[in-house]
């Protein structure tokens, strides 16, 4: 009995850990990594800055939205790649996936850097 038992907790543990893939514990507060950098350059006298949004989890992620406060820009943003979405969100690269270990890149201008952090996300693995 106790041979079989061990069996199936061996069997169990493999199925559990196959069916749920790596990266099981991936989210987005955890990973999501927002990078924000000056880039040095000016525009209509208001600096240009660089951000980038890295996925740093093993499996992809998708519809992912980033509180944005106020968020302006004196030059256009591609709105495929971050755009308004409602309330203080935005939402990044449409809600498309960005896959394991993935970066959007986008560089806005305006007086002062935002403040960019994760809202939410869905994780697929």
């Amino acid at each position: 009995m106790e041979g079989s038992l061990k069996k199936f907790l061996i069997v169990f543990l493999l199925l559990n850990v196959l069916g749920h893939g790596h990266g099981q514990h991936c989210d987005f507060a955890n990973n999501l990594v927002i990078g924000t950098e000056i880039t040095g350059r000016d525009v209509q006298g208001k600096p240009e800055w660089n951000v980038q949004v890295v996925n740093n989890c093993t499996c992809a992620q998708s519809s992912i939205f980033l509180k944005c406060g106020d968020f302006k820009s004196l030059v256009a943003v591609d709105p495929s790649i971050f755009s308004k979405a409602s309330g203080d969100q935005c939402i990044v690269n449409n809600g498309g996936p960005i896959p394991p270990n993935g970066v959007v890149k986008f560089s806005y201008v305006w007086d002062r850097p935002f403040i960019l952090f994760p809202a939410a996300s869905k994780v697929f693995c």
